[in-house]
């Protein structure tokens, strides 16, 4: 399979990989300030006991460097904290400098103003050293990637030998009966909703669009693989619309 397919797609419009990134970066200014409200109503509450297993699996623990990519809003960022405690360093890098804005206007309501790095930067060209991160996390943004091989080749790079790679995304759900429920939740109300209550439909239009040009969940393996990462695997939560992938830098 030819690398990084989806850099010339946005949603189900055909572009370049330079509009596909400018538009990426559209979106997420348009919808940082609805952006947790609108994750709440989407999923009916569901994305807060999907980030609450995935951290889970992490087993934060004091003492390592922890990495979030494009996590501006800080959702895993504070799971982490409140898990590992004071003593770990938590990155969060994002490509929207917006997302990262209210992520730390709520990182100070929580009191934890001081606890976070706040870095603006690409997933596919991280501005940290090579073997400098225990453990990298990615939770609904590796999607939004324009060059998701990349990517994850540049998620190895900053690795330590050992540390550890872990992705939240929306995924296929394979039974077909279910599938075809979902697509109809999907495509006929979520881009109502985004009207509704974020006055963007465009965004959420993309959005859900986005979901359906991901990988699904075997070809993302076999992709981290490729990339270089061992002890790959996956697990499906609520019958395949997300999936957590897992996998080693050896």
């Amino acid at each position: 399979m030819k690398s990084n397919p989806e850099s010339q797609w946005f949603g189900e419009e055909a572009v370049t990989p330079e509009q596909k990134t400018r538009k990426v970066i559209g979106v997420f200014d348009s919808v940082a300030s609805n952006y947790d409200i609108m994750n709440d109503i989407m999923s009916g509450g569901l994305h807060r006991l999907w980030k609450d297993h995935f951290v889970r699996k992490i087993r934060p623990r004091a003492g390592l460097h922890y990495l979030d990519v494009a996590g501006g809003t800080g959702d895993i960022a504070f799971r982490i904290r409140k898990k590992a405690g004071p003593d770990c360093k938590i990155t969060l890098c994002d490509l929207n400098a917006e997302m990262l804005a209210v992520g730390r206007d709520r990182a100070i309501d929580k009191g934890l103003g001081d606890s976070f790095e706040w870095i603006t930067g690409n997933a596919e060209s991280l501005p940290f050293e090579d073997e400098s991160v225990d453990v990298y996390t990615i939770a609904f943004g590796l999607r939004n990637v324009t060059h998701i091989d990349t990517a994850l080749k540049d998620a190895l790079r900053v690795l330590k030998p050992g540390g550890r790679f872990y992705c939240l995304e929306f995924s296929k759900v394979n039974e077909p009966f279910l599938a075809k429920i979902y697509d109809e939740y999907s495509y006929r109300l979520i881009p109502k909703m985004g009207e509704l209550v974020a006055k963007d439909r465009d965004s959420y239009q993309y959005l859900v669009e986005s979901i359906r040009k991901f990988p699904s969940q075997k070809e993302l393996q076999n992709r981290m693989e490729t990339a270089g990462f061992s002890r790959c695997r996956f697990e499906n939560l609520t019958l395949g619309v997300v999936a957590i992938h897992e996998g080693v830098k050896i």
